[in-house]
């Protein structure tokens, strides 16, 4: 379906657009990062038990400020470790739970698959993963002793 007239001269389908979610619980504080089209928006919440037990409901909550929902991401990013065997548990549960109910592909990355680079940041996760030829849909954390 296209949106608007000028959508039919530029080619642009709406399918093309992609959001993609990055979720890092492995640290000191749950990070969420959505990149919306070109545009990045950040959040941190305390890395607590508490929090742990809702992070579908920080995810929501975060994905609503910026008008979506889960059903609009075409990709999940999450963080495999080194870090925190409970904050990494959880993750890797609620990004299992989203792909079997909406068939979300996800790809588990650690900042150590990426080597040295400069370019550690979240927003080039999605790049980087492409990059370094990680697999989708396959988890396998690292936590720490």
């Amino acid at each position: 379906m296209k949106l608007f007239s000028s959508d039919l001269e530029l080619g642009i389908n709406k399918n093309d657009i992609m959001n993609s979610l990055i979720i890092d619980a492995a640290k000191d504080k749950i990070s969420l990062t959505l990149i919306k089209n070109e545009s990045i928006y950040n959040i941190c919440h305390e890395n607590s038990k508490t929090n742990y037990e809702k992070l579908i409901v920080l995810i929501n909550n975060f994905l609503k400020v910026y008008g979506l929902t889960i059903d609009k991401i075409s990709k999940i990013y999450v963080n495999r470790g080194p870090g925190s065997f409970a904050g990494i548990r959880n993750s890797f549960a609620v990004v299992k739970g989203i792909f079997v109910a909406k068939n979300i592909d996800y790809y588990c990355f650690s900042f150590n698959d990426f080597g040295d680079l400069n370019e550690n940041k979240y927003e080039n996760v999605p790049n980087l993963c492409k990059k370094f030829k990680i697999k989708k849909n396959l988890i396998k954390p690292i936590y720490l002793s």
